[in-house]
């Protein structure tokens, strides 16, 4: 049961929806994409003639297609200048009465979670610029919604829609429930730490990770691209995972997601991320850790002569060449190499890869079956790294996510029984008739920054309490200098409808409707004047802020009624 505190601090953190927000309620979460999926933005992708006929497509076309416009419309962005700087004691405070601080250096990397050691090597402050400011100090990073990445092409530096990888993992999935008609009950999304990405269980299941996918194919092709997208679940724990039944998460006894999605989610993840070693997995794996070419050559046959070559010089030659050592095109890569590279002789102290490539295109091992790796050792007993050759083999075949515990008292919710064949107007219907049912999709009207009567208390505490970045643009303006720059920018939301925008948002867009504008206004002067009294109201197509001795009126069309309040 949430205390009014609790049930005031989630509300308002659907309208700022940053990382740390995200984590501390779950539901938040999949709001998003609920929240993208009500919008109209997706929708009109469908009329893009980029999608034209993609139904007739195979599933991994399709995501190819996907994937495309996404990478052609949307930038990666993570800086700390777009939403601002807060710090760990205030965060802190806002959620000490509810949730144990424990939680926060448990799942958070800027509250203390490390991970992986070797994976958080570096030092975390200084790879995302936190270095120049105390320890104390922490990025907000709000996650975007669509409306707000497509607004990115208005702010200075970008030609584009912009969001960070939560963002992006929302986008995803609305667009894969919108344009491609994938059912939600196939998408899952998961939240580590530092990463967000989501697992399509459809074929042999799609990762999605920041504006890319990762099919199974890839996960294991060694590339530099397949190694970076593998990191968040090779290092991390997966803290959240979001799905249309609900949520788990990985410190909360209690999970809202249906039982036996959760399981189907755990088995078919732990498909994608298993593959038997062939020898073209082996070619991969090889690809990955150099470390272990040194010890092994090929034997080839040309012009009625061997030749034996080292195996770091042919993977030396894969990177101007379309052909991979382990696949047919070998032979075609040889035919690359310059002939000095080659030598006559074997070299006693490297093994084959000839004759690894026949055992294991005979009989592939498996992660699990040590009798298969009691004959490669068998084969290889005079490798000086055995051992840790074949540690890291079974881990690169075999993927052990960290995922919260299944055993969790499961609360079941009011379903969300929503079909891709059902128009978006009958969509909101549905789940405005569930809002008082399902807290997540409560949270997602607000998410989607509709405010009604009872969200202007959230809405409001939102703008005043974490919109650092209209403050701090106008440090050096006086308040009739901020009215006038508010008033010079173009009376345009970047939200359709009936939705409002933050202050921070119309000033990194420098735009607004004038509720927007005035709520701006607002948040400025209460920072400027903090020991004055300001009203906030409006009249007919008006709404102003009143101070002491001034008045600043904006025009306003949102068919929104603005109440009367004084701060």
């Amino acid at each position: 049961m949430m205390n009014d505190q609790e049930t005031m601090e989630k509300y308002s953190s659907a309208f700022t929806l940053s990382d740390m927000e995200v984590f501390i309620f779950p539901e938040l979460l999949y709001a998003l994409v609920l929240a993208n999926i009500m919008s109209p933005r997706i929708w009109k992708w469908k009329e893009d003639p980029w999608f034209q006929g993609v139904e007739t497509l195979s599933f991994n076309r399709q995501m190819q297609r996907l994937k495309q416009y996404i990478m052609d419309h949307y930038s990666f962005n993570l800086d700390l200048e777009t939403w601002g700087l807060t710090s760990k004691p205030r965060e802190l405070q806002r959620f000490e009465s509810f949730v144990d601080p424990a939680i926060f250096s448990r799942s958070n990397a800027l509250f203390g979670y490390a991970g992986d050691k070797h994976y958080f090597d570096l030092d975390i402050r200084r790879h995302f610029g936190l270095d120049q400011y105390t320890s104390d100090v922490i990025p907000y990073w709000k996650t975007e919604t669509v409306e707000a990445m497509d607004a990115f092409c208005h702010k200075p530096g970008y030609r584009q829609g912009a969001g960070e990888c939560v963002s992006l993992s929302a986008l995803y999935a609305a667009a894969l429930y919108i344009v491609l008609q994938v059912p939600l009950e196939d998408i899952f999304l998961m939240a580590t730490p530092l990463h967000s990405q989501n697992f399509v269980a459809r074929e042999e299941g799609v990762i999605t990770n920041n504006r890319r996918i990762v099919t199974k194919k890839m996960w294991f092709n060694g590339t530099e691209l397949s190694t970076k997208a593998r990191r968040a679940l090779e290092k991390e724990q997966v803290t959240i995972v979001g799905h249309c039944t609900g949520y788990t998460h990985i410190e909360y006894p209690e999970a809202t997601i249906r039982k036996e999605a959760y399981t189907r989610f755990t088995e078919s993840l732990q498909q994608y991320l298993t593959m038997p070693v062939n020898f073209e997995m082996f070619a991969n794996f090889l690809r990955v850790h150099e470390r272990f070419r040194k010890y092994f050559q090929f034997e080839f046959q040309s012009e009625g002569h061997t030749h034996y070559l080292q195996a770091e010089v042919l993977y030396r030659y894969e990177h101007g060449s379309q052909c991979r050592v382990g696949d047919a095109g070998r032979k075609k890569l040889l035919e690359e190499v310059d002939n000095e590279e080659f030598s006559c002789c074997p070299n006693p102290k490297r093994f084959l890869l000839n004759m690894i490539e026949e055992r294991l295109n005979g009989k592939p091992l498996h992660c699990r079956t040590e009798d298969d790796f009691r004959e490669l050792r068998d084969s290889l007993t005079e490798l000086p790294e055995l051992d840790a050759l074949c540690e890291k083999l079974k881990a690169f075949i075999c993927t052990q996510p960290r995922l919260p515990n299944p055993e969790k008292i499961y609360v079941a919710t009011q379903p969300i029984q929503i079909h891709p064949r059902m128009s978006r107007e009958t969509i909101i219907e549905h789940l405005n008739g569930l809002r008082e049912k399902n807290p997540t999709v409560d949270l997602a009207f607000y998410a989607r920054r509709q405010v009604d009567a009872k969200g202007w208390d959230y809405f409001l505490k939102a703008c005043l309490e974490r919109n650092p970045v209209s403050i701090r643009v106008f440090t050096e303006q006086t308040p009739e200098q901020v009215y006038e720059a508010l008033s010079f920018y173009p009376n345009l939301s970047i939200y359709d409808e009936d939705g409002l925008a933050t202050p921070d948002e119309v000033v990194n867009f420098k735009r607004g409707d004038g509720i927007e504008k005035a709520i701006c206004l607002l948040n400025v002067l209460k920072a400027k004047l903090p020991q004055e009294a300001l009203s906030l109201g409006s009249d007919q197509d008006q709404v102003w802020i009143k101070t002491k001795g001034s008045t600043y009126g904006f025009q306003y069309t949102k068919k929104i009624s603005v109440p009367n309040k004084t701060f």
